[in-house]
């Protein structure tokens, strides 16, 4: 399925770009679902379309309960009282978390096209970081022997001695480790909560997603714009377009409205070439707030021309992705790695970095990814780093203290 997801800046008109956008795909004969992320029930019919409000409360969906489950086993675990699925929104981060659940299920449906109005631009960005970032705490959290513990216990009971009754290793003490290691419930609900998260994480890293932005053309806009695709590049999502809405136009008698439209037109200019190569659509202001499909459908023709099969189907360039490239340091006294991270857009003073541990701690423009480093990487140290040609490059040398000798 092809997933769109659409976000800007505040009151650039993301939600009505959106919905033009799903009525326009229905015109081109695709069948496409319309979903609204952030809690707004989208007012539009139109043949071939459907609309539905992701993670409502108010509709019947097995995430909040599958969630729930997830969470008590982890509260089992220290001890602590069972939540109601209702008392999961008092959890910081779990209200994206369900949405994020929803959004895959929807993107496991019949439609060829689900197009997402994901709402303001910072919410949007700290729910895509989410997957990633509470499955790389959970392997913090939960060793690799703690894991291993778990699989031999499951192996025990399903392999029991002869002569065991069945059943004689659930709820095992720890006095009773003769008779095989008790269930980890810890690991048990942990690994369910990842096993959601995959999903959602490979609806996410699809070849058919992308984002959309959303700006109105103004100076901040523009500026936060770019550190908008900045920052979606960080966390590895491709931006295959960026609609400038609200434009006025310059003509008639208004003095008002051609000044407007003046003011307007080098920051149209500076979009066009900041944002190359990603496209850069453009609608004009509209006298009336455009409701209903007839309006909408005005709206997505001026956006993306005559309906057209298919055209909204095209998958996205994919997005660019780190690599580690490795040569030899120009003085001959060995080799080093390079990090090469894809941070189109980005200036020296966006950029922070910091080596904890075995990870990566890259900040920019006041967005942070800890990054789970290579193998070879971890037994580096810190050579240099800087911005060159649209991506940041991490120089490694190998550490001597870890290093096999040659």
């Amino acid at each position: 399925m092809r997933v769109l997801l659409f976000t800007g800046t505040g009151g650039a008109g993301t939600s009505t770009v959106a919905a033009a956008t799903a009525v326009h795909a229905a015109r081109c004969g695709i069948k496409t679902l319309l979903a609204s992320l952030d809690g707004a029930a989208p007012g539009v019919e139109a043949d071939g379309l459907s609309v539905v409000r992701a993670g409502s409360r108010d509709r019947p969906e097995r995430s909040w309960h599958t969630l729930a489950d997830h969470l008590n086993g982890i509260l089992d675990d220290v001890g602590a009282d069972p939540l109601l699925a209702e008392d999961l929104t008092v959890l910081p981060g779990a209200e994206e978390i369900l949405t994020l659940l929803d959004l895959r299920d929807l993107a496991e449906g019949d439609h060829e096209l689900l197009v997402a109005d994901c709402g303001p631009a910072t919410g949007t960005l700290r729910m895509l970081a989410l997957p990633e970032a509470v499955v790389h705490g959970a392997g913090r959290a939960l060793p690799v022997e703690r894991r291993i513990l778990r699989a031999l216990a499951t192996g025990a009971r399903a392999n029991p001695p002869a002569g065991a009754s069945e059943g004689a290793f659930e709820g095992a003490s720890e006095g009773a480790m003769a008779s095989g290691p008790p269930r980890d419930h810890l690991v048990d609900a942990v690994d369910r909560l990842l096993a959601e998260l995959t999903g959602v994480r490979r609806v996410l890293d699809s070849p058919g997603t992308s984002v959309r932005l959303v700006l109105t053309p103004e100076s901040v806009a523009v500026a936060r714009g770019r550190s908008l695709l900045t920052a979606l590049a960080l966390y590895g999502y491709p931006v295959d377009g960026v609609v400038m809405n609200r434009i006025v136009p310059g003509e008639g008698d208004d003095p008002w409205r051609r000044a407007r439209a003046r003011a307007q037109e080098p920051l149209l200019e500076e979009a066009g070439t900041r944002f190359r190569p990603v496209p850069v659509l453009t609608a004009g202001e509209a006298p009336a707030e455009p409701l209903g499909a007839g309006a909408l459908a005005d709206l997505g023709e001026e956006l993306y021309g005559p309906p057209r099969a298919g055209a909204l189907l095209a998958p996205p360039a994919p997005a660019a992705r780190s690599r580690v490239e490795r040569a030899k340091v120009p003085d001959g006294t060995g080799e080093e790695f390079t990090l090469v991270l894809p941070l189109p857009l980005a200036t020296r003073g966006d950029v922070a970095l910091a080596r904890v541990g075995d990870d990566l701690a890259l900040t920019v423009a006041g967005h942070r990814r800890v990054l789970a480093l290579p193998s070879a990487l971890r037994r580096c140290v810190v050579a240099g780093a800087g911005l060159d040609d649209g991506a940041l490059r991490v120089r490694f040398r190998p550490d001597p203290a870890l290093w096999p000798l040659p």
